[in-house]
């Protein structure tokens, strides 16, 4: 049951007046909890942590918080402190599962997807209120067509329709890997992807896996995908899976390995079923990733994201420019000047022309727009940062295109980079 506004405006006070009282802020988060605030419950925690790192009750609240704003790793560190910490003391963890975990298509129970209010409100907090600003969609992502399409194909059309999925008996399970150079909409289309469905994402980076203790960081990489599952079906995004992933062969160490073993195991769900788990991957360094991991069933579609085409550029130059002074734009000879551009690095050409006009306004004295000359002359100021990655693509693209992998980056390179 939501608290009492003026109760929390009360408390809100006191907190203002008693900063070094962890037991108004402790009684404040709790309040803010149960109003769906887990951000800003989260900041009174961390105050009392910062006093008081062994307090046993706000470890445990600041867990959940973390959890529901979709700060997985810290939820799980907090939680394993919370558990040493309590197992001293005889306290239980409190069972954090929902009243019901939904039954993924083809699993247990109805086609339907059934989650109780509270798990659903959480996962609604993880992507965002309903007064939050809008989120990304595919639509608001410039070119990126045939990824675009092979999303829509594999994961969110047969999501948005169950009737049709039943029909062919299209699974959710398996994977995309978005591949290619730094800087190209790999990680916005993942965010697209998160604004598309609404709720159901989790995005996994490698400070909430990696651990420097031997067998923790498997142990973080189950709990995340353990997560996952609860809020089947959903996108669960893997970022530099690389360095998660890497070629077993060239990994000196058995604890790297080890993780390479563990998210193999959990992409094939051996203990648990993975139906309605579709993992999007990301990654720079295609050649790096252990063959494995892309077995059938697994992530076992790949599509190559290039630096964008012409529509596209002109589509990125005209959203970064959309909010600033802005006059005379010739933006067809801009986009020929900027062919091999990531999004990246255009976003950085439209911060230097308007670096260019800001100094020549304090000059004179008097504010100008930011004109086509600021852009082509920032354009030759800013050096694409794909350069070096297709130099050292090349070698792959030439000397290990086995079974035709690397086609279109080979013609790529071919046509852009002779």
């Amino acid at each position: 049951m939501p608290a009492d506004p003026s109760v929390v405006a009360a408390l809100q006070a006191a907190v203002l007046a008693e900063p070094e009282n962890p037991g108004l802020r402790l009684h404040l988060a709790v309040l803010l909890l149960d109003n769906q605030q887990p951000v800003a419950a989260l900041g009174h925690l961390r105050a009392i942590l910062a006093r008081q790192p062994d307090h046993i009750e706000a470890l445990r609240l600041a867990s959940e918080a973390a959890e529901a704003s979709g700060d997985l790793g810290l939820a799980i560190a907090w939680r394993r402190l919370h558990e040493s910490l309590s197992s001293e003391e005889g306290v239980a963890w409190p069972d954090s599962q929902p009243e019901h975990v939904p039954a993924g298509p083809g699993g247990d129970g109805e086609d339907e997807i059934e989650i109780t209010e509270d798990w659903d409100a959480l996962l609604s907090e993880v992507l965002g209120g309903p007064g939050d600003p809008p989120r990304l969609k595919l639509a608001d992502v410039g070119g990126l067509d045939d990824v675009k399409r092979r999303l829509n194909t594999t994961f969110l059309a047969p999501l948005r329709n169950p009737e049709l999925r039943r029909m062919y008996a299209k699974s959710l399970r398996g994977g995309l890997l978005l591949w290619g150079p730094p800087g190209c909409g790999k990680t916005m289309m993942a965010r697209a992807v998160a604004g598309e469905l609404g709720a159901r994402f989790f995005s996994v980076g490698l400070h909430e896996v990696l651990d420097m203790w031997f067998g923790k960081s498997e142990q973080n990489l189950h709990a995340l995908f353990e997560a996952a599952r609860r809020a089947m079906p959903c996108v669960l995004f893997l970022d530099e899976v690389d360095a998660l992933g890497h070629k077993r062969g060239n990994l000196a160490r058995a604890g790297g390995r080890n993780v390479v073993v563990q998210l193999l195991t959990e992409l094939d769900g051996v203990a648990a079923k993975n139906d309605g788990l579709f993992v999007l991957a990301a990654s720079n360094q295609l050649w790096d990733i252990d063959p494995a991991l892309r077995r059938p069933g697994r992530i076992d579609h790949t599509v190559l994201v290039l630096p964008p085409d012409a529509p596209a550029r002109q589509a990125i130059l005209t959203h970064h420019l959309s909010d600033r002074p802005v006059s005379g734009l010739e933006l067809d000879s801009i986009v020929r000047s900027t062919d091999g551009y990531s999004g990246a690095d255009l976003s950085l050409v439209c911060d230097t022309a308007a670096g260019r006009a800001l100094e020549a306004s304090i000059e004179t004295g008097q504010p100008r727009p930011i004109g086509t000359a600021d852009l082509l002359a920032a354009a030759k100021d800013v050096r694409p940062s794909t350069t070096d990655w297709f130099q050292a693509a090349r070698n792959y693209a030439m000397f290990a295109n086995q079974g035709g992998e690397y086609d279109e980056l080979d013609a790529y390179i071919r046509s852009h980079h002779p």
